[in-house]
């Protein structure tokens, strides 16, 4: 599971912080601060996000139900 969290994990960080950042501009705070802030929310909140899609994924895979 390490591999596909981590495969994840760079998808989501980017795209996550991403959103974040434009919801920022959205609402008009144009700050670098704001920006960061933003940011980061974003990347923090695609760690848990990642985990959970890659256990579902690991839970579902049709390799295990061969065993």
């Amino acid at each position: 599971m390490p591999r596909i969290f981590m495969l994840l994990l760079s998808i989501s960080v980017g795209t996550l912080a991403g959103i974040g950042v434009i919801i920022a501009l959205t609402m008009g705070y144009y700050s670098w601060k704001a920006m960061l802030v933003a940011a980061a929310i974003g990347a923090v909140g695609a760690i848990p996000i990642s985990w959970l899609v890659a256990r579902r994924i690991q839970a579902t895979d049709p390799q295990d139900s061969l065993d």
